[in-house]
């Protein structure tokens, strides 16, 4: 049995009676290529729910015209002695803008959205009266800046210069590119309205340069939080122990590939899957931690006093253990998922946009810095650490152990640096070389900053990140880096212990 669904919409006879305004239109559709463009765009200004399936079938060729001269839309085989209705790029591009007049008021989000991107690209002056009702009952706001767009664009293809002035004024109130361009055609289209389009876009032009400049600054916060948590741990081993640590870069990674590993560990494990970066924090805190406790214990304590030497055996160690890495999980790269709540973007007020994967780092920057700051406040580490920096003779003969408070304190500073792999992981490949490029930068914030202080840290990497992005959309990104390197370069001549100085053993090396 041939499976065949037929919609019959009308006898297309003459002597046919009764007919309403959608099927005295129908017979248009059968007609030369002109016709059915102009029946297309009657039927979508119409707005009959009736014309939606009629000229999807259109679109999808599957539209025939019967052997009795009825329009039949099948979704299956034609029937004995039908024909296929063609359409060429007129009606397709007519179609366009009535699917999505008809499709205004789909429940469907989407939908709605795609039409209003329709009606925008097929602009036409029938379309506002049909704009805005949608208008008035959109809820949501993505939909009613496209709703907006598109009215006002309707209203320039109008053929009354009052209209054409609603919608400038309307699309000068927009952030959005799209408007600008649709004033620049209407000014060279109607030179007669150029002041009033040249204020619009003068209005447009300013608040995009503002959203650019918003953009531009959570780029260089985004930057700035990643510096701050890759310098965080430098400060605290450099800053506080006077320790020139080359290997910090590659406790950064470690934490990288902590993250991959717990995340492979919990793949196969459905309801632990999503909780996969919550748990790699604790657990890079601890890998790096251990292996820059066993670090000091084994390498670092038999050289205190010795920079040079110092220097050169972390350099070392960052040598064996980006090799250790490579046999362990070859060079090439490796993928970190991030979690479904750390995807796509995020719209703010003024057509902003920022990436989500990017503010929860900078969130979680700055709990880093927070739990840092309790710890070395509030907690007996933090209270002998400060002793034995203040005056190392003095805290040993008050009993603290100052060897063990060396060995937690590098360890605590490699924690944190695991710390900020687990965010590398999210926005950058995760792969052996992974903390190369982030060691200069975190020297030159904690050299900026002020050695030993954290809040130094703080300002300073927001201050270099911002200084940086600032630089980089007018010198690139290459000469946004050499200048920022000779701006320190420059300050640490006039300042030379940095924007904040701390007093101690670190400091008066």
């Amino acid at each position: 049995m041939l499976r065949l669904l037929m919609l019959l919409f009308l006898l297309m006879a003459p002597q046919a009676h009764a007919q309403d305004a959608f099927s005295e239109l129908l017979p248009g559709l059968t007609g030369g290529f002109a016709q059915q463009a102009e029946t297309v765009e009657r039927l979508g200004a119409l707005g009959d729910p009736r014309a939606l399936p009629l000229l999807r079938a259109l679109g999808d060729t599957r539209l025939l015209r019967g052997p009795d001269g009825t329009v039949i839309v099948s979704p299956g085989q034609p029937p004995p002695g039908s024909d296929v209705i063609r359409i060429n790029n007129r009606v397709r591009g007519a179609l366009r803008g009535a699917l999505g007049r008809l499709q205004l008021g789909s429940p469907d989000p989407e939908e709605r959205l795609r039409a209003a991107e329709a009606i925008l690209r097929n602009r036409s002056a029938d379309d506002i009266p049909i704009l805005e009702a949608a208008l008035g009952r959109e809820t949501d706001a993505r939909i009613r800046d496209r709703l907006a767009l598109a009215l006002g664009g309707a209203r320039l293809a109008a053929a009354d210069p009052a209209s054409k002035r609603i919608g400038i004024l309307a699309l000068g109130r927009s952030t959005s590119p799209e408007a600008r361009a649709l004033l620049l055609q209407e000014r060279i289209a109607t030179p007669d309205l150029a002041t009033d389009i040249d204020t619009a876009i003068a209005s447009i032009d300013q608040r995009l340069a503002l959203r650019r400049a918003a953009e531009t600054a959570f780029q260089g916060l985004s930057l700035g939080s990643v510096l701050m948590l890759a310098a965080l741990g430098l400060a605290v081993t450099f800053g506080v122990m006077g320790i020139i640590n080359m290997a910090h870069g590659e406790f950064v990674m470690l934490g990288a590939y902590t993250t991959f590993v717990v995340q492979e560990l919990c793949r196969d494990i459905p309801w632990l899957s999503p909780w996969s970066l919550p748990l790699a924090v604790p657990a890079a805190f601890m890998v790096t931690a251990l292996i820059g406790a066993a670090m000091e214990r084994g390498l670092i304590r038999f050289l205190y006093g010795r920079p040079l030497e110092t220097l050169l055996l972390t350099f070392g160690v960052g040598m064996v253990l980006q090799q250790v890495v490579r046999l362990t999980f070859g060079a090439q790269n490796r993928e970190v998922i991030s979690p479904p709540w750390m995807q796509g973007t995020l719209v703010l007020p003024g057509e902003i946009t920022i990436t989500q994967n990017r503010a929860w780092i900078i969130l979680f920057a700055l709990f880093v810095l927070l739990a840092t700051l309790a710890a070395i406040r509030l907690t007996r580490f933090g209270l002998e650490m400060r002793a034995v920096v203040q005056n190392r003779r003095i805290a040993a003969t008050m009993g603290i152990r100052t060897g063990r408070v060396d060995a937690m304190t590098f360890a605590f500073g490699s924690g944190i640096a695991g710390l900020a792999g687990v965010a590398l992981s999210q926005i950058d490949n995760v792969s052996p070389n992974l903390g190369t490029g982030y060691i200069i930068d975190s020297f030159m914030v904690v050299v900026f900053g002020g050695v030993g202080s954290l809040m130094g840290t703080l300002i300073g990497a927001f201050s270099l990140g911002i200084f940086n992005k600032l630089l980089e959309p007018y010198a690139g990104v290459v000469l946004a880096k050499v200048a920022v390197l000779v701006a320190i370069m420059i300050f640490i001549q006039r300042r030379p212990k940095g924007l904040f100085a701390l007093k101690g053993r670190a400091a008066d090396q």
